[in-house]
């Protein structure tokens, strides 16, 4: 007789449960998840000269190119070490993987970079969270010094 409450609980429980409409995927919020970048390059992605590059019309001019677009998502997934020069000025600080974020997440705080810090450039085409996943994907076994070494060939400046 016990038992048999135990199941008709566990069963009350499950169906319980399972009437609850829980989001399957949520959209990532990009100028929250900017909230970990603005600790080094700045809530305005000025940067810190020499040593955390500001993300401005580098950022717009790698976008619009493939392998700036490439570039851009791996620095995000793999993390960036090296030196790089942006604007003429070299940089030589080192920005860990943010491997934590799923693709919709680095999508979103690319797409924020883009269209909300960076607003000079080149017009501005949003990643999609594919998009991010393929280069994902892609760099799976890049280092972030790997990633450093693609900088220049990518477009930036």
């Amino acid at each position: 007789m016990k038992r048999l409450a135990s199941l008709a609980l566990a069963a009350g429980a499950a169906a319980a449960l399972a009437s609850l409409t829980l989001p399957v995927h949520a959209a990532a919020d990009g100028a929250a998840v900017y909230g970990r970048c603005a600790a080094c390059h700045t809530k305005t992605g000025a940067g810190v000269p020499g040593v955390f590059p500001p993300l401005g019309e580098d950022f717009r001019v790698m976008a619009s190119r493939d392998a700036g677009r490439r570039y851009l998502a791996l620095v995000v997934t793999r993390g960036v070490s090296g030196p790089i020069k942006i604007g003429g000025k070299p940089y030589a600080g080192v920005m860990p993987a943010q491997a934590t974020l799923d693709d919709a997440s680095v999508a979103a705080v690319l797409n924020h970079v883009g269209t909300e810090i960076a607003k000079t450039g080149p017009d501005f085409k949003p990643f999609a969270e594919a998009e991010v996943a393929t280069i994902r994907a892609s760099g799976a076994a890049l280092s972030a010094q790997d990633v450093g070494k693609l900088h220049a060939a990518a477009g930036g400046q």
